[in-house]
């Protein structure tokens, strides 16, 4: 229908809440039993030990309950949103950001195209390096400002940003929260198979950018001439603070990969950075602090909606089916032929990651499941840890359940609707390209 619109993100989330209680009273309960894994440090499943259990199923008012539960499950998330929409308001508010943005503008002159392949080459690096998504949320504003001059939609800059750096989290060889916890749990040394990955992650880079390039030429218009947009020079004090950026995601980066840092430390972090940063930039202290409320209003949509995500897998724990959702699409993987087993288990990674939109949490409910399968099968425990990467991974493009991407299209004004549109094309192409490198894995016998 022409006047069709797709729910709002809040009806559809708080549906998905009430589906979920809804299956709580069809599908049997059942759990897994689970141990520490020491390698991890994660509590994870022990294959073999399904069994059903009592029902427990969500009432009304429960299902309602697990939106504030939700919350504060995911209280680490959400403060890393509030702090990192703080510490970029005070970049924001200092100018540098802008004077940055202006200075790109006038470089590529002419040009303007080049600004794809350079930002989402950018934020593929911190899709491979630490699996970005909720430090996108605030930064999606000043990518507006960039579109806006260059006549390119909002739908670019999400597409740039987040589309490019989930897609450089699915083919990683290095990213800790995905592949990393996937080998650790498959008992493969880190950074095994990562010249195999290198090759596909190029390749996908390469597809996801040329269309966005193709996208954005189609529907650029004339750039948008805003008073406050002026041609500023970038200034000393618009370097140093350019520069602590950057140092802050250097930093970043060694934390998450040497001191295994988590949510909190990455808070403290960005904290520090919008401080430092306001004081540099010539806000003083009263013009930080307002400029963190200031960021710290403006976030409060997308956290929303990172909590009303969350209190989907509330209500599925709540209910004991989280367990026999993942019994139930991994055991008839068994009686295929090895090379559908593996895509199989794609298919299968993708519908749980519906309900389980956490990389990390769905990699330890998992994987555990999966390596007994693909040792006795013949099937490389390589091949299953790519078979998660592009079923879990690749999935974060269009699953409605990622709170994350939702807060990333609220913040960039683009519809879901809109978005699936235009990202479930080259979703599915990029999962044929998963499916050609589990084929050569498979032939080659990567190990």
């Amino acid at each position: 229908m022409k006047n069709s619109r797709f729910p709002h993100p809040l009806t559809l989330l708080s549906g998905c809440i009430l589906a979920a209680a809804a299956l709580s009273y069809v599908l049997p309960a059942g759990e897994f039993q689970r141990q520490d894994d020491p390698a991890t440090g994660r509590s994870v499943v022990m294959a073999g030990t399904y069994e059903q259990v009592e029902r427990s199923p969500v009432s009304f008012f429960d299902a309602v309950v697990a939106i504030p539960k939700g919350m504060g499950e995911a209280a680490d998330v959400i403060f890393l949103v509030f702090l990192i929409g703080g510490a970029f308001t005070v970049v924001d508010k200092t100018g540098a950001l802008r004077n940055g943005m202006g200075w790109l503008v006038r470089v590529l002159e002419g040009r303007t195209i080049l600004v794809i392949p350079i930002v989402s080459l950018a934020f593929a690096t911190g899709g491979v390096l630490q699996n970005m998504q909720e430090e996108i949320i605030a930064l999606v504003p000043v990518l507006l400002i960039l579109t806006r001059r260059l006549g390119f939609t909002p739908l670019t800059a999400v597409s740039m940003s987040a589309g490019a750096a989930f897609v450089g989290s699915s083919f990683s060889p290095i990213n800790p929260f995905q592949v990393g916890i996937a080998q650790g749990l498959a008992e493969l040394p880190l950074l095994s198979g990562w010249a195999f990955r290198m090759v596909f992650l190029a390749l996908a880079l390469g597809f996801w950018i040329w269309t966005t390039m193709h996208y954005a030429a189609k529907t650029q218009t004339e750039p948008e001439i805003v008073e406050d947009d002026e041609d500023s020079p970038v200034s000393s004090r618009d370097g140093i603070v350019l520069g602590l950026v950057l140092a802050t995601f250097a930093v970043l980066v060694y934390g998450l990969m040497k001191l295994g840092w988590d949510f909190d430390q990455m808070s403290a972090l960005f904290f520090i950075m919008g401080a430092v940063a306001g004081i540099v930039g010539g806000l003083k202290i009263a013009g930080t602090a307002q400029a963190y409320v200031t960021g710290f209003r403006e976030m409060a949509y997308a956290a929303l909606l990172i909590g009303f995500a969350r209190g989907i897998f509330v209500v599925l724990e709540q209910g004991r089916i989280v367990d026999t959702i993942v019994n139930g699409m991994f055991t008839p993987l068994a009686d295929l032929p090895l090379g559908l087993s593996a895509m199989g288990m794609v298919a299968a990674h993708t519908v749980i990651h519906v309900p389980v939109p956490s990389v990390s949490g769905h990699a330890v409910l998992t994987m555990p499941l999966l390596v007994p399968l693909s040792d006795l099968l013949g099937m490389s425990r390589q091949v299953t840890v790519l078979a998660y990467q592009y079923g879990a991974g690749l999935c974060d493009l269009i699953t409605p359940t990622n709170g994350a991407l939702l807060a990333i299209l609220a913040a960039g004004g683009v519809r879901y609707e809109e978005w699936f549109k235009f990202a479930l094309p080259r979703y599915l192409a990029l999962v044929a390209l998963g499916g050609v490198a589990i084929a050569v894995a498979l032939a080659t016998g990567l190990q």
